[in-house]
């Protein structure tokens, strides 16, 4: 998905759908750097989109908040 969708899909979802979405990719983050330490992860630029991804999501959540 593209950057720009991505961003405009975060922006019409709820705190609490954001929140969810948060945990989701902390999950996803752990299991990749899981994987990656035992050798198992084939595509490590996965690891780079997740961590942008849950900054993101971060930012428009305090967008939100200071709305």
């Amino acid at each position: 998905m593209k950057t720009k969708e991505y961003k405009d899909e975060l922006k019409a979802k709820s705190v609490e759908e954001l929140a969810s979405d948060l945990v989701a990719a902390k999950k996803e983050l752990f299991n990749l750097k899981f994987q990656n330490a035992t050798n198992q992860l084939e595509n490590t630029s996965r690891i780079k989109e997740v961590r942008k991804n849950i900054a993101r999501i971060q930012t428009i959540m305090a967008e939100k908040a200071n709305a």
